[in-house]
Order: structure tokens, then sequence, then C-alpha cells
């Protein structure tokens, strides 16, 4: 799928000055590191539009397929029927959702009809059964009863507290939830915020948390957020310029469900360090919170695992 994405986004600022694309990016990075709440859509026109799907589409892309990965992996044998992207802009999420589930239909909610007009010229005969709404992002949000999946990547970060409260209230009506943030200090206590009331809402937190207890992590000391590899295309480079071929896409997010899901015991939360003859994992677990354990040669199969194993992976694999 992200091949597919790839190819649609080619050509897409044909036409386009790079300065100003890149004037477009360097104000929509500002908003997506989350300094700029507010009531106004963030993608305004055209150019700010094909910028950031040029831009921002295939790291979204691969930041929520990450999650959504993480949450199938606890649900295995359910699929959605059913799935909304409130906020979802060009589409990235709803992109990330046919790439990890066949058949769902999807509705991209956004108040910026430039963006949805360009996702939908996007995924015109890729992504057929997906609906492209206009709609309020904030208060007085609702979305059809017996949804299956609600995603928001990248959005809470644009709202006012009282927006994202309601964003979130209307997302715990569904029957999963994946909510994705930048992997930031900020976006992690927006995700830490809106975990609170998932649960207060009787969802299940099923991922990245073993648990649905008090998150362990001391705000201000650490954050928990993730990584998912970007290979950037030479359209990425014309866009914002970069000398590698790939980057590192952090986020933060969780995953609630009222399913009957199990969460893993533990969940690497750092990069797994390999040592002569060891690896050293830093885990978030059920029982103990916060925990570094090492895994040895001696434990055989474990340790040929935990060599294998990589940051954001449940332990033990399933």
């Amino acid at each position: 799928m992200h091949e597919e994405l790839r190819a649609a986004l080619a050509g897409l600022l044909d036409g386009l000055p790079p300065k100003q694309a890149a004037q477009a990016v360097d104000r929509l990075i500002a908003n997506y590191r989350g300094r700029t709440p507010t009531d106004a859509p963030v993608l305004r026109d055209r150019a700010d539009v094909a910028a950031y799907a040029a831009y921002r589409m295939p790291a979204t892309f691969e930041a929520v397929r990450a999650a959504l990965t993480a949450f199938a992996a606890r649900v295995p044998d359910w699929s959605p029927a059913s799935h909304v992207d409130i906020g979802g802009g060009t589409g990235a999420a709803t992109w990330a959702t046919a790439a990890t589930w066949e058949g769902p239909h999807s509705t991209v909610l956004d108040w910026a009809q430039p963006a949805l007009d360009l996702g939908r010229e996007l995924a015109d005969k890729i992504l057929p059964d997906t609906s492209w709404q206009r709609q309020i992002i904030g208060e007085g949000l609702t979305i059809p009863a017996g949804t299956d999946l609600v995603t928001v990547s990248y959005v809470l970060g644009e709202l006012r507290p009282e927006d994202r409260r309601a964003v979130v209230a209307a997302a715990t009506t569904a029957r999963a939830v994946v909510l994705i943030e930048p992997g930031t200090p900020d976006g992690y206590l927006r995700i830490r915020e809106a975990r609170t009331q998932l649960i207060e809402a009787g969802l299940r937190i099923v991922a990245p948390c073993p648990h649905s207890d008090t998150c362990p992590i001391v705000p201000g000391e650490d954050w928990c957020h993730f990584a998912a590899r970007v290979n950037r295309s030479s359209l990425h480079r014309q866009v914002k310029g970069g000398s590698l071929p790939y980057e590192d896409e952090k986020f933060s997010y969780v995953a609630a469900t009222t399913l009957d899901a199990t969460p893993a015991p533990a969940r690497i939360i750092r990069k797994p360090q390999l040592r002569k003859g060891q690896v050293l994992l830093d885990l978030c677990t059920t029982a103990d919170g916060l925990q570094r354990t090492t895994v040895t040669k001696r434990h055989g199969t474990a340790y040929r695992e935990a060599r294998d194993a990589s940051w954001g992976d449940d332990w033990p694999h399933d």
C-alpha cells in the first residue's frame, strides 16, 4: 500500500513553486509540533495541502500503520467493517487502515475542503470504498452508531483543550479507538490525557500499554514514544531536503477497545541494546511497571528472539 501511496503522490507538486511549498511545510511543521492550538483548519489551500501530502503523508502513514499493526496483533480474529478517520485530512490513516485490514468502509472527516478534495483525488480507484465529508472537528462532533474503528492521527495537538476532549469523547463510542500524536513530550502528554479519558469511558487499553492502570512514566522525566522507518522519496527531498534515504518518524499512540482483547505482558519501550552475549531490553510491564531485563545466551530461544526484537514490539513475542 505504501508503494501505491508513493505513486499517487508522485508529481503532486508540479507547477507549485518550490519556495511556496517550503514555506507551507515550515508553517505546517510548527503546527505538527503542537505549538499553535486553533479552532480553524491548519490546511487552508491547495499549496498547503500539496506540501502536507508530499512531506507528511508517508510519515503519517507509517506511524499509523505501526500503531494499527500493534493493535491488530491483540485482536487477531477481528477486522473492522466501518472506519471513521477524525480530522483525517488527505487520508493517510485511511491508507494505513487499508494496509492493515481488507474491506473496511472508511469515512474521512475534516474541516478543510481542500484536504478532502486532494485526498479523494489521491485515493481515486485505489481506495474506492471511502467517503470524504466536511465536518467541524471539535465540540458537537458525533460518529455513526455501530462504528467499528476510529482513528485520530496528528490532530489533537491542533485543537483547543475543550475540542480535544470532545473529539476523544466522540471516538469512545466506537468498538476500537487508535490515537496517534507526534513522539514529543507534548504529544505524549496529549496521548496520556486521552488514554485516561478512554479508560473512564469504559474502554480497555491494549497497546502499547500492557495494562489500563496509571502510566508509570513520570511526566517531565521521560515520555513514551516509538519510531517508524520512512523511506524518503525524491518528492520528499524536493520539498524539504535531507540527504539520507530514510528518516525515523517518532510517534506516541494509544489503542483501546470494548472487544474481548488482552494486552501483551510487556512492551519494549526503547531500542534494544545489543552487547556481547546479551541483549538489554527496557520494558513496560503489567506487574512491575518500568524495568530493564537482560537476556543472555543461556536463555536460548528467548535470546535469539531478543536479538531480533525491535523498539515497540510485544515481549515476550507471541
